[in-house]
């Protein structure tokens, strides 16, 4: 019998035992039987109290008993060990209440079969041993090289045996291994005492070098899988809740692995672990995924910590619901019993929509038209007109651009003049979204005439492509697995060459690149062979889908026609809620998902409820880019006002309120260039062109490269600065560019300085025009008070008056 534990719901030896009784039925204990094979066994118990309105855990505040030490024995955090074959009882207590439960103890006096890959590999995962910063880097340490995380026993069992001349694996006499002597501290070792000296961890690899250190024992199960309880938990300020992890093998057996798991928590400040897998909350709001890895395999956790103090729950019912975003936001926010700010004013929403659909604040006779408007459908009807504009197509694009669009000086200005023709051209006409990825991931034809193969020319290797297309378009990010598994989520070097294999077969004919000057034409097109290996089996890779099941690939198709197909299948929900997450984040001011394509178990979304309803809504609608934009504009939740409230001043992901959101460099100049009425000229660019029709980064912009537009050498998907900076602020206060525009004779200040309305009169048009509201008494009083100084000219007061207005955040923001 191998070592392992059987849970007793799934073993026979328990099934005649008794379950476990309480006289307190709101006190349960995990698991309610326990059965240990073998005298390395151990389970790790979990005490839950449900009294209260949470589940709380009292595993470390409980007090256990064995009535058969000779059997087992328990600590005072509650694991359980085996120590002789026979049936007994484990009584927990807590505040005096009880509750027992039955266990069985057998294989304790025999042999056990010590595995490398089943039992040895976990412990030096668990103990650092094959970390980054240990053995695990690249040239290894000191000398000593194993795989990063285990990820490849072969050559693990190779170091250790075969090795500096069999030193780390002393057969002979077993404990004067190095692999006992440095970690227990008997010999002195960099990494320090990693194992306590006749700890479990050292005897049983002690009992592996015993037994000759064999590689693997015949019909050794493997491991299928991790789970960790509880899944799911509400916690109170200042709490723990202790995991318990168990992991499943390919005969159906079970083995408590909480010990030899390594935990991390996404939101340590919200939810922090320990070693022993101990969750601990301080007094922070908000959500966490607490991880627990094991052998590749992860499990997650997901904790929440709401607020302190009651809410009443009609608050929540009678809040307004436009659609189901809202339903989904207040229900999150019910559970965390933080509350949502007021709605916006109108001319903050009006300012937003125009600035999150189009990408340009309104102008003054598009303001009073919308404040004159009194009827209650106003804002929808806003919200459709700008679906309808031209100028949604261009910044919509440009956000895509972003992603897409590689250095001209690398494939050659005309491949990328074509390309970025190819993607506005595709959001002018509205072209739905699965139809815009299946055209690009199946591109074919000259550089010259179809653009969208200008990412194939620009991507050369299957492995470029296999990492742009499946952090665009499917929200995993597959660099780490290029060269091993994965520490964080379940994809291996199987997954990323058996997908890379889909781009084995892109050819190309014509000269190739040439850096700095790559101008010649490039056919793309399928080749009639191709083939990926595995750079350790060096096995042939069959195109194979990252999850889920594909076609075959017939011998004379390209295998890219296949992938695309799986990727915009409507069974396959990354492909809608990565673009979803994408577009709710620009709109909303941070992503469900953060980075927005970063999407892993670790790394869940802050309402997986919505995230899911988005993307089947999105992928029923056709994928159709205005009918997502809408469905998020028309919601109750995206009118919400930035200002908080005392229940949601620290909410900065679960939209309580609207986030700020510093405006994009082209939206920003685009806005100069309107307010001022003095156009921007750029190079390689037709007269009067908008920053956000610019085709390159390369053409140059002082203004764009101050306020975060992407590096132009950088590989995309390029990411954008949104952060403030000091230079930004000097350079609204001191650009001469912005200057010119604010005092030339062409420009709107010389205009309403030349025209007959007041001073009154001129300080509302220029707060129409920067912030889209009307000033208020105070500060109408302030501007006007200008005009009526001594000596004042009245272009100049026009001047300071909106050159100050341009060096706010009321400007630079959107609220």
């Amino acid at each position: 019998m191998n070592n392992v534990i059987r849970l007793a719901i799934l073993w026979s030896a328990t099934a005649s035992l008794p379950p476990a009784s309480a006289t307190e039925v709101e006190l349960e204990v995990y698991p309610t039987q326990v059965a240990l094979q073998g005298r390395s066994a151990q389970q790790q118990l979990l005490i839950t109290d449900r009294s209260g309105e949470f589940p709380v855990d009292q595993t470390r505040n409980a007090v256990y008993r064995s009535d058969a030490p000779e059997t087992i024995a328990v600590d005072a955090a509650g694991l359980l060990s085996a120590v002789g074959d026979g049936q007994g009882r484990i009584t927990v207590e807590v505040g005096g209440r009880t509750v027992s439960i039955p266990l069985h103890v057998s294989g304790t006096g025999a042999d056990e079969s010590i595995d490398f890959e089943r039992d040895v590999i976990p412990i030096l995962t668990r103990f650092g041993c094959n970390s980054g910063p240990c053995h695990g880097k690249a040239r290894g340490q000191n000398g000593f090289q194993l795989s990063l995380l285990g990820f490849d026993p072969d050559f693990d069992h190779d170091a250790l045996i075969h090795e500096a001349r069999g030193r780390r694996v002393f057969l002979p006499d077993a404990r004067q291994s190095l692999l006992l002597q440095k970690p227990s501290g008997q010999t002195p070792h960099g990494g320090g005492i990693r194992l306590a000296a006749d700890g479990p961890s050292y005897r049983t690899l002690l009992r592996w070098v015993e037994a000759g250190a064999p590689r693997s024992w015949p019909d050794t199960p493997t491991l299928v899988g991790v789970t960790v309880e509880p899944s799911e938990r509400i916690l109170g300020h200042n709490s723990t809740q202790q995991l318990v992890v168990t992991a499943e093998y390919s005969d159906g057996s079970l083995r408590d692995v909480t010990r030899l798991s390594a935990f991390q928590s996404n939101e340590g400040g919200i939810a922090s672990v320990d070693d022993s897998g101990l969750i601990s909350t301080d007094t922070i709001v908000g959500d966490a995924a607490v991880m627990a890895r094991y052998m590749g395999h992860i499990a997650v956790c997901n904790v929440a910590v709401p607020m302190q103090g009651e809410v009443a729950t009609e608050l929540y019912a009678e809040l307004l619901r436009k659609n189901f975003i809202d339903e989904h936001v207040w229900n999150k926010l019910a559970r965390l019993r933080i509350t949502p700010s007021q709605p916006a004013p109108d001319h903050k929403f009006l300012r937003r929509v125009y600035l999150d659909i189009i990408g340009r604040p309104p102008t003054v006779d598009e303001a009073r038209t919308f404040f004159a408007d009194d009827s209650e459908a106003k804002r929808a009807e806003l919200i459709d007109r700008l679906l309808e504009r031209p100028e949604l197509a261009d910044f919509w694009a440009n956000k895509w651009v972003d992603l897409l669009r590689p250095n001209p000086y690398r494939v050659g200005i005309k491949a990328v003049l074509n390309y970025d023709a190819w993607i506005r051209d595709a959001f002018r006409k509205g072209k739905p979204y699965d139809q815009f990825v299946r055209e690009l991931i199946t591109a074919r034809g000259s550089t010259f005439r179809n653009g969208s193969v200008t990412m194939f020319r620009d991507r050369r290797d299957p492995s470029e492509l296999t990492t742009i297309t499946s952090q665009l378009f499917l929200g995993i990010r597959l660099e780490c697995a290029r060269c091993h598994h994965h520490p964080f989520e379940v994809w291996g070097q199987e997954h990323f060459y058996g997908f890379a294999a889909y781009f084995a077969k892109v050819a190309r004919k014509g000269t190739g690149l040439s850096p700095p000057i790559s101008g010649s034409e490039e056919m793309v097109f399928a080749g009639k062979s191709g083939s990926v290996k595995h750079p350790l089996t060096g096995a042939t890779m069959s195109p194979t889908p990252l999850f889920g099941t594909a076609r075959e690939v017939s011998a004379d198709e390209d295998p890219r026609d296949v992938l695309a197909e799986w990727m915009t299948s409507p069974d396959n929900p990354y492909f809608a809620e990565v673009m979803v997450n994408r577009v709710w984040a620009d709109i909303m001011g941070r992503g469900l998902v953060e980075p927005v394509d970063d999407f892993r178990a670790t790394n869940p979304p802050s309402n997986a409820p919505l995230l899911a309803e988005l993307g089947r809504d999105f992928r029923d609608s056709g994928y159709d880019l205005k009918h997502l934009i809408r469905r998020i504009c028309s919601s109750h939740v995206y009118a919400l006002s930035s200002l908080p409230n005392d229940r949601n001043l620290a909410d900065t992901r679960n939209y309580s309120r609207h986030y700020r959101q510093r405006l994009r460099a082209e939206s920003l100049l685009d806005a100069a260039v309107a307010i001022t009425g003095v156009r921007e000229s750029y190079n390689a660019m037709p007269a009067g062109s908008r920053a956000t029709e610019i085709w390159t980064h390369r053409i140059g912009s002082l203004f764009l490269d101050t306020f975060g537009r992407p590096d132009p050498n950088q590989d995309p998907p390029c990411e954008r600065t949104s952060d403030t900076s000091v230079v930004q602020a000097l350079h609204l206060m001191n650009a001469e560019g912005l200057y010119k525009k604010v005092t030339s004779d062409e420009g709107r200040a010389a205009a309403l300085a030349a025209g007959d309305a007041s001073p009154q009169e001129i300080v509302e048009e220029i707060y129409l025009s920067i912030y889209s509201r009307l000033p208020d008494d105070d500060e109408v009083a302030i501007a006007t008070a200008l005009f009526e100084q001594d000596g004042a000219d009245r272009r100049l007061c026009i001047e300071d008056i909106t050159w100050a207005l341009l060096n706010t955040p009321e400007f630079v923001f959107k609220d």
